[in-house]
Parts: C-alpha cells; sequence; structure tokens
C-alpha cells in the first residue's frame, strides 16, 4: 500500500496454498459439505490439541452458537445471560429459540462481561450463560465457570474473537464449557469468508449440531452420495436449519487455521508497537493478556481519555480524513431499539460498558499491514490528537 492509498479497517490475507486447495475443491465435483469440510473439522480439533473434541463447521458463528444452544434444551420460558457490550449476534440466537435475553455490564479495564454481574443477575429460569472474549482477550472463564457450576448453568463461549487466544495455558475451544463457538468471517483471525466452528466435548451435543445444520437429515448429504450402496434414504428427524459450510470454504480454512499462530505473532508485534507510540498520548490502550497468555488480537480498541480535548465521533472524521479506516466495537446492545424497548434498558443499567462506548475506537490491526501501514496509523491518531 502507498501512503496515497486508503488503508482499509481490516483485509484478509489469502495466500497461494489456499488459492490452490479452493481450485482443488473445484475441479473435484464436490463443492458443499464433504470431503474438505470433514478435514477441517479434523485439523480444528488436532489444533486445539485436547482429546474428545467434537468439531462441527458451521456456515458462521451465528448458526453455532444457534445450534449449540438448541442443542442444550435452551427455549421458551428459559433466560440466557450475555454481555451487553457484543454484537447482537450473540444475543438474537436466544431469541430464536424463543428464550430471553438477560444483558449485563462489563469489566471496564477487559471490556468483557463482569462476573459478578452474572451472579447478580442469576434467575431462576437462568439457564445458560454466553461469555465474550472481547476482543481476542480471554474472559474470566475460571470465575464464570465456578458460577455456572454452583448455579447448574450451560456455558456456551462466544470465541468469534479468540482464536488462537488462551486462558490458563489452554486453548479457547479446549476448556470445560459445553460448547464454544468461533467464527472465520473475512475479518476475523482466519478465514473462511464466511463460516464457524462449533466445538464440544459432549458428543450427543455434537451429533444434535450435525443433524440440525443441515435440515434436520438423519445424514448428511456427503455420506449419503459417496455411499457405496445405494444411498437415497434418508429421515427427518427434526425441524433443522441450513447452516452447512461448504467445502469450498472449508478449502481456505485448512490452509489459514496452519498460519494461525503465524497471524497472531503479526497481529501482537502490531499492538506492541501501537501500546508503545500511544503510551504518552491521552488514550486507554487496551490490557494486555495475563503473563504467559496469548491474546488474539483481533481488534486492537483505544479509549480516549477524558482530557483528550475532541469528542470520539470527530477522533473518527480526523482518523478518516487522514485516509485511516476504523470502527467502533460496538454500539452496546442496550442503546439498539430491538433490545431496548423489548427489555427497557437504559444506559444507566451499564455504566462500564456505556463510557466505554462513549469513547472507544478500534483501529486497524492485520497481517497484511506493513510496518509503513502501522506508522501511518501511528501518525494519523498523533494528528488527530493534536499530537505533533
Amino acid at each position: 500500500m502507498t501512503d496515497r492509498s486508503f488503508l482499509p479497517f481490516a483485509q484478509p490475507e489469502i495466500g497461494d496454498d489456499e488459492i490452490a486447495e479452493v481450485v482443488d475443491t473445484l475441479r473435484s465435483g464436490w463443492v458443499t459439505t464433504g470431503p474438505k469440510a470433514k478435514r477441517f473439522e479434523a485439523d480444528f480439533a488436532a489444533f486445539l490439541g485436547e482429546p474428545g473434541l467434537h468439531c462441527v463447521a458451521v456456515n458462521s458463528a451465528t448458526a453455532g452458537l444457534h445450534l449449540a444452544l438448541e442443542a442444550l434444551g435452551i427455549g421458551p420460558g428459559d433466560e440466557v445471560i450475555t454481555t451487553t457490550h457484543t454484537f447482537t449476534a450473540t444475543a438474537e440466537v436466544v431469541r430464536y429459540l424463543g428464550a430471553d435475553v438477560k444483558l449485563v455490564d462489563i469489566d471496564p479495564a477487559t471490556l468483557n462481561i463482569d462476573p459478578a454481574a452474572v451472579e447478580a443477575a442469576i434467575g431462576p429460569r437462568t439457564k445458560a450463560v454466553i461469555p465474550v472474549h472481547f476482543a481476542g482477550l480471554a474472559a474470566d472463564m475460571p470465575r464464570l465457570l465456578d458460577i455456572a457450576a454452583r448455579h447448574g448453568l450451560k456455558v456456551v463461549e462466544d470465541a468469534a474473537h479468540a482464536l488462537p487466544t488462551t486462558c490458563g495455558g489452554q486453548l479457547v475451544g479446549a476448556l470445560a464449557s459445553d460448547a464454544t463457538v468461533f467464527s472465520f468471517y473475512a475479518n476475523k483471525t482466519i478465514t473462511t469468508g464466511e463460516g464457524g466452528m462449533l466445538v464440544t466435548r459432549d458428543a450427543a451435543l455434537a451429533a444434535r449440531a450435525r443433524v440440525m445444520r443441515l435440515h434436520g437429515i438423519s445424514r448428511d448429504a456427503f455420506d449419503r452420495f459417496t455411499a457405496k450402496t445405494p444411498g437415497w434414504a434418508y429421515e427427518i428427524v427434526a425441524p433443522g436449519f441450513k447452516y452447512n459450510l461448504t467445502d469450498i470454504a472449508a478449502a481456505l480454512g485448512i490452509h489459514q487455521l496452519k498460519k494461525a499462530h503465524a497471524f497472531q505473532q503479526r497481529r501482537a508485534a502490531i499492538a506492541a508497537r501501537y501500546d508503545e507510540a500511544f503510551a504518552t498520548l491521552p488514550l486507554l490502550v487496551p490490557p494486555a493478556p495475563p503473563p504467559g497468555e496469548l491474546h488474539a488480537w483481533h481488534l486492537y480498541t483505544v479509549r480516549l481519555a477524558v482530557d483528550a480535548g475532541i469528542a470520539r465521533d470527530d477522533f473518527i472524521e480526523r482518523l478518516f480524513a487522514a485516509g485511516i479506516g476504523c470502527s467502533v466495537h460496538y454500539i452496546p446492545l442496550h442503546l439498539h431499539p430491538y433490545w431496548r424497548d423489548r427489555y427497557r434498558l437504559d444506559p444507566a443499567m451499564f455504566p462500564a460498558s456505556q463510557r466505554a462506548y462513549e469513547r472507544l475506537v478500534s483501529l486497524p490491526i492485520y497481517t497484511r499491514m506493513g510496518d509503513a501501514d502501522v506508522g501511518r496509523v501511528i501518525a494519523a491518531v498523533r494528528g488527530a490528537l493534536g499530537v505533533a
């Protein structure tokens, strides 16, 4: 990228290996869910490195969250706790099932769900908790899992930002939750364009998710159409969904996964450079992971200090004027009309999320950025703040 170009907020890094695998898939004659999707699932389980994990490839993290909650029996009359500081997909899947959402506030330091707020929100209808690993930093899973165990709650991790994040020395996806769901959307730490992965130790949950991801059919298309004996017969055992991942997408994932740790190292290097450059500016930089842990650095979020001398929206406008793409993660759910009106929510109920949102900006952080691109972002931030 040249200095005259606009630096987008995010771009995927697709290499020759991914392209060759996609071409091989196209030439194979099998482009929907088939051998490449199975290989991607097996590779993902091996990547997480824990025995007994079942991986179910799906067409989005939203689909994975929906399938996990459905398999856990969440339904009308139930309540699921999650954070207000997330994308709507985390919560909307609960409503798909006719259950209610209970939103809680975040830890103001990490922007992850506040375990104390979770425990305070538990009521007689509470059946599950969905923690979100915001920006790629692990939520406080030891506390959350302890709370869930004491109250008999299921835990489904929204790990859309969290590959490869660690917690207690284990990769997210290999913890003791009931299910973990990853995203491979175009701007995530690895991508299949659109896609996701549901991970669980529960064989019954995985089996239910496999059936429900493809119309509730008792045998998936690959098994039926590649059988050595007549394989046309199938049964509909439930009113399922259309959530399968294609082999074309899985072909990308097979090679993106091999690069996940290298991608994380590059993102971490960019984050470290930002940390150093912004140390003396009126900005609050994101928290570092605990010693020995991995932060996936899906996002690099800064918060403007009260004395920054500029409003958040004006700061963003100056960055765009300087040719730097940026974003805000997130407009909290309590500010959106659907969630606000359905549950009669008010910003005063979520002070930490509200304060963070009003000062929060996400800066570019992705592996295709060169050192000069990182320098451009730093210079633009300094310029926007009026610092020479």
